[in-house]
């Protein structure tokens, strides 16, 4: 009986955790395509060339993981067909504990992206979290002939709407904005505020006296002190944002593109873009210049390209350049639109929901 009230225990913990780190990426199937494109690209450089390839399936990818956690999360629950469910677990728990490792010890990847960018953590605390899991179901591997599977129609039921519904909620995710954003350039983030401090920063300082090592609030002007380290004591006090930057040939403009009412356009990589809703997109540039908004395009490529898409879509628009990953932060699209009111994220749009200039100057005259 206490053999079962603990596996009991560790199928709730394991079932849980997965399933809420799946329903988190399923809220952003894109953002794990970037993560994963990430960990390829180090391993075609670090390991082997091929990996390089797994770039171009890297959203496929994405959504059947974030579909197996929740799936196998519910499998583990529910006990439906669970010792099935535990050499697949097995499996992927020793495949993220590489991937954790990897990041960890070699520096690679400093964000796993485990629970998406709804919590960070370091790439040391996700190993560790992955270790705990592989110990969890490693006990359960090991005393998988004493888990009783449940046949029930209601247990197969629940794994099959599991599969179903994270699988929709992925593609509507996909075709349309993460549901819940929790990046640092959500709607209502001032951009310049987010950029500054919270609050002064605070350091300690460590330094060695003698033979003794202190920990002083202040810098000590004494010559007696010998410096050994600096540590913030505030980091929640870090600014959100750190690199946002935008520039064209002509020089900086940061500054002036976080001032007056802007509508974005914002592209991550030219070659990938879609131009499913250009002709929407199109309009709503030339409404905006007729109303007298400033239109900007942002984007990642290069200047050239950046130029000779403009001239072949005719948008009589200025335009800015950035970085692509600062670009896919901002926004899970490509191309997207951002509603921008001094500095202030008003909107944010998929190009499936391009909006119409009466719902834009709606939202900037609030």
């Amino acid at each position: 009986m206490g053999k079962q009230l603990i596996l009991g225990a560790i199928r709730a913990i394991v079932g849980g955790l997965f399933i809420f780190s799946g329903l988190i990426k399923v809220n952003d199937p894109v953002g794990t395509a970037i993560k994963l494109e990430e960990y390829f690209d180090v391993f075609s450089y670090d390991i082997a060339p091929f990996f390089d390839a797994l770039k171009g399936v890297a959203l496929p990818l994405a959504v059947f993981l974030v579909v197996a956690e929740v799936v196998l999360g519910v499998m583990v629950l529910v006990g439906w067909r669970i010792k099935t469910a535990v050499y697949l677990l097995l499996a992927m728990i020793l495949f993220f504990t590489f991937l954790t490792f990897y990041s960890a010890y070699f520096n690679k990847v400093t964000d796993c992206g485990c629970f998406g960018d709804a919590i960070k953590l370091t790439p040391w605390e996700s190993f560790y979290k992955d270790i705990i899991l592989l110990v969890f179901i490693g006990i359960l591997f090991l005393f998988r002939n004493s888990l009783v599977s449940n046949l029930a129609t209601w247990a197969m039921v629940s794994v099959t709407a599991s599969s179903l519904a994270s699988l929709a909620l992925s593609i509507t995710a996909i075709r349309n904005l993460p549901f819940i954003d929790f990046r640092a350039f959500k709607a209502g983030v001032n951009i310049s505020e987010a950029m500054q401090p919270s609050a002064p920063l605070e350091y300690a300082y460590v330094m060695k006296l003698g033979d003794k090592t202190v920990t002083l609030d202040q810098y000590p002007s004494g010559d007696e002190y010998e410096f050994i380290e600096m540590n913030l004591k505030n980091p929640e006090a870090l600014p959100k944002i750190t690199d946002f930057a935008v520039w064209n040939e002509e020089g900086d403009f940061t500054e002036e593109i976080l001032q007056g009412q802007k509508l974005l356009i914002l592209v991550s990589n030219l070659q990938k873009m879609s131009s499913a809703n250009l002709d929407e997109i199109s309009k709503l540039i030339q409404d905006a210049l007729g109303g007298g908004l400033d239109v900007k395009f942002l984007c990642a490529s290069s200047e050239e390209e950046v130029q000779q898409l403009i001239r072949d879509m005719s948008w009589n628009i200025g335009y800015y350049l950035a970085d692509a990953t600062v670009v896919k932060t901002i926004i899970r699209a490509n191309p997207g639109l951002v509603v921008l009111n001094d500095g202030t994220v008003m909107a944010k749009y998929h190009h499936n929901n391009t909006p119409n200039i009466g719902e834009v100057n709606r939202l900037l005259s609030r």
